[in-house]
């Protein structure tokens, strides 16, 4: 893959991008905002000295294009359709593996040689990863992956905690058994993600499992918060290798409470809900 900036409007969460093989298959074209922005106006990383080996649109950006880590190719082509919701999906992805290292400079037009698709796309991909706190604006450079240590992920983890803990509480005493027992397949695609040992399927899988828990609540802004805070706390740590964090049986240790907790849950025991819940969290620091 390779790096760069700017607004990044309407893409989709989905996890494609995620398993890909192969080089992207889109065709470089530069976007619609490439073609009528007036040279002498400056966006994201800024304007200034053309990237060395490059020209157009893309070069008069000032984004350096050599020295990078290289990143692995997409595993599956980019299709056409929500191609930035495509690369958004493929460089969280590649942020939650540690593929994007914490503390190294990406760049977009390096990134959208490596997808196969123009910088415009993967501009506004990172400036979203830039406003979800995951990287920072390098001016002429492009994007910074932000390094976070064991402080910040405690910090998230307690906030998750006081967020989710009280609403699945409630929600014990109010949902039906049946309507936890929905949530069985869920649960258990969380233990075949965990046992895959991809540290990007489980964290999907994951997300997906406490999302359909939290929706049982019925409030939007809960959700969205949530979703946020568990996403940024999948992040890896400064320092730490690739899927280091836990490794594959701490991933599937916390599959299997999901499973606990349904069962507690389906069973009408507000004690083991409690117990199991905190439980959970706690593990996570």
């Amino acid at each position: 893959m390779k790096q760069g900036t700017e607004g990044f409007v309407g893409v989709d969460d989905t996890g494609t991008g995620r398993d890909a093989t192969g080089r992207a298959g889109v065709p470089a074209r530069p976007g619609a905002e490439d073609v009528d922005r007036p040279r002498n106006r400056p966006r994201g990383e800024g304007a200034g000295a053309a990237a060395p080996g490059r020209a157009g649109a893309d070069g008069v950006r000032g984004e350096h294009t050599h020295g990078e880590p290289a990143l692995p190719l997409p595993r599956r082509p980019v299709q056409r359709s929500s191609v930035r919701g495509q690369i958004l999906a493929a460089l969280r992805t590649a942020l939650v593996t540690g593929d994007l290292r914490p503390g190294a400079v990406y760049s977009a037009p390096v990134l959208a040689e490596r997808f196969g698709v123009s910088a415009t796309p993967v501009r506004e991909a990172m400036q979203q990863l830039t406003l979800e706190g995951a990287v920072e604006v390098v001016p002429n450079r492009g994007f910074r992956v932000v390094e976070r240590g064991d402080r910040e992920l405690a910090e998230l983890t307690e906030v998750r905690a006081l967020i989710e803990i009280p609403v699945v509480l409630r929600l014990s005493r109010t949902v039906p058994a049946e309507r936890w027992a929905e949530l069985r397949p869920l649960a258990e695609a969380t233990i075949r993600a965990a046992s895959s040992g991809c540290r990007a399927t489980y964290a999907e899988s994951d997300r997906a499992f406490h999302r359909a828990v939290l929706a049982l609540a019925g409030n939007e802004q809960l959700l969205r918060i949530a979703e946020d805070l568990h996403r940024r706390a999948q992040w890896p740590l400064m320092g730490s290798a690739p899927g280091a964090r836990g490794g594959a049986a701490r991933l599937v240790a916390d599959a299997h409470e999901h499973t606990a907790l349904l069962d507690a849950l389906i069973a009408g025991d507000p004690d083991a809900v409690r117990s199991l819940v905190e439980d959970h969290f706690t593990g996570e620091l």
